[in-house]
């Protein structure tokens, strides 16, 4: 929850022409973002071996990019201040929100994809088989 207050910021900078000059500030959110979808992926990945379902590849991926869900949804909602009135003020922001999301989404599902790879191969190889 946390990291989505500085989504409101980066909106208004893209969108209302503010300035934004806290780039520091948002890359340590950023990792937050990533350390959180990575852990969150790890968990889910644990709770799936463990009921001996070991088709984790994909949902792993899906788990951590449904943060881009969130970002869609609170930039339709964020869109109601933007006071639009032209069909292509529409078509401009959701193509670019669309654009933005499916970048959250590759990248936050990439690193929970990556998270989980790690997990399972290091819990698989302290396995001893006798």
């Amino acid at each position: 929850g946390a990291c989505f207050v500085e989504l409101f910021f980066i909106l208004s900078s893209m969108w209302m022409d503010q300035y934004y000059y806290v780039f520091g500030f948002t890359a340590l959110v950023f990792l937050i973002l990533i350390i959180t979808c990575s852990e969150m992926t790890i968990v889910l990945c644990y709770f799936q071996l463990c009921s001996e379902n070991y088709h984790w590849w994909w949902r792993s991926f899906f788990n951590a990019g449904s943060t881009a869900l969130y970002v869609f949804l609170y930039s339709c909602v964020y869109f109601a201040r933007l006071e639009a009135n032209q069909w292509f003020t529409y078509a401009l922001y959701f193509g670019y929100m669309i654009l933005i999301s499916l970048g959250v989404f590759l990248a936050t599902g990439t690193t929970g994809f990556l998270a989980c790879l790690w997990f399972t191969r290091k819990i698989y190889a302290s396995i001893k088989v006798d």
